[in-house]
């Protein structure tokens, strides 16, 4: 959940750079304020792909500097 839509359109163009594809939805598909990105994970994935998006996720969290922060706290940071 990032709740501002533009951190989760931003955050989803990072991760596509990483080689993971996830999608940043917000209003009016989720809710006014509910922004977040979506993944799929399927059985042809493998630990090795997971591992590799976490990574990602991490990396692309922390240039954001949202990792940890809770929902005030990222909606301070971004607004809604």
């Amino acid at each position: 959940m990032l709740f501002n839509a533009k951190l989760s359109q931003d955050f989803s163009k990072d991760l596509y750079r990483e080689g993971i594809y996830a999608i940043g939805f917000f209003f009016p598909v989720v809710p006014n304020g509910q922004a977040r990105i979506r993944t799929q994970i399927s059985a042809g994935h493998e630990v090795h792909h997971l591992d590799r998006a976490l990574d990602a996720f991490i990396r692309v969290g922390k240039k954001y500097g949202i990792l940890g922060l809770t929902h005030d706290q990222i909606v301070e940071k971004y607004g809604l």
